[in-house]
């Protein structure tokens, strides 16, 4: 199987997905983790899951076959800033506007249904917790972390260098403080999937435990992607283009 990046072979699942975003389906569907733990090779992944690497592989080949190549790596070709602007306007939105209406949801089935069901209390702890530190991880990307990167992007376009160093050192201070967060984030997302069986609702479920698990789900998901853009295309690039600035100012 050959999946390009930029005309290099991949050796981690993250730079799978990143080359081709499509194959973050065949992932899922394993329950891989190609966000937080996108630095793993498919075949430590495989060994370590009793997964079969050659049926993957060729779900994974089946999918960047069918893709569209004009769109295959449009994240990892766009601007930095623009990279950074999108996880803000698009995911960070996601995040903030989705939290409230599923902690409604998730309380609502806990009150009715956590008798019968008292894995649904733990679910909710978990996406409490998850929403809390969710939201304090955004504020300071928003704050710190993406303003730096713009600034990057900024000084690459105008071929100035940058003006004075940042205040935290070196970018790859605050993006390994987010990347530690990035995989609680994961552990917790993946606990999630193993306390709502996979986001399959009991056949006693109402209606409003099975939105509740189909909204869980798409949040996960959304967050996975959330994460791997983060990880796996915006962080290494960054880090590569302040690694360039320095070199062309010293």
């Amino acid at each position: 199987m050959e999946i390009l990046i930029e005309q290099e072979v991949p050796t981690t699942i993250g730079q799978i997905v990143a080359g081709n975003f499509r194959t973050a389906e065949v992932f899922r569907k394993y329950n891989i983790d190609f966000c937080c733990k996108g630095h793993r090779k498919l075949s430590d992944v495989c060994r370590e899951k009793q997964l079969d690497q050659d049926t993957i592989e060729r779900e994974l080949a089946e999918k960047v076959a069918r893709s569209a190549n004009t769109s295959d790596l449009e994240f990892a070709r766009m601007p930095l800033d623009d990279l950074a602007d999108l996880i803000v306007q698009e995911y960070h939105s996601y995040v903030r506007e989705n939290i409230p209406t599923l902690l409604a949801y998730l309380t609502k089935v806990n009150k009715v249904h956590g008798n019968n069901h008292p894995e649904l209390n733990e679910i909710l702890m978990l996406f409490i917790g998850c929403g809390e530190e969710l939201t304090h991880h955004m504020l300071k990307e928003e704050a710190i972390l993406f303003p730096a990167i713009k600034k990057l992007a900024e000084a690459e376009r105008l071929n100035n260098g940058l003006s004075k160093p940042f205040f935290f050192g070196t970018l790859s201070n605050p993006i390994d403080s987010m990347k530690q967060e990035h995989t609680v984030e994961g552990d917790r997302a993946a606990r999630l999937t193993e306390l709502t069986a996979n986001f399959t609702p009991p056949e006693d479920a109402c209606t409003t435990y099975r939105v509740s698990y189909q909204k869980l789900h798409e949040f996960i998901n959304e967050l996975y992607t959330h994460i791997h853009l983060e990880n796996n295309i915006l962080f290494p690039r960054a880090v590569e283009l302040e690694k360039k600035i320095c070199t062309q100012e010293s």
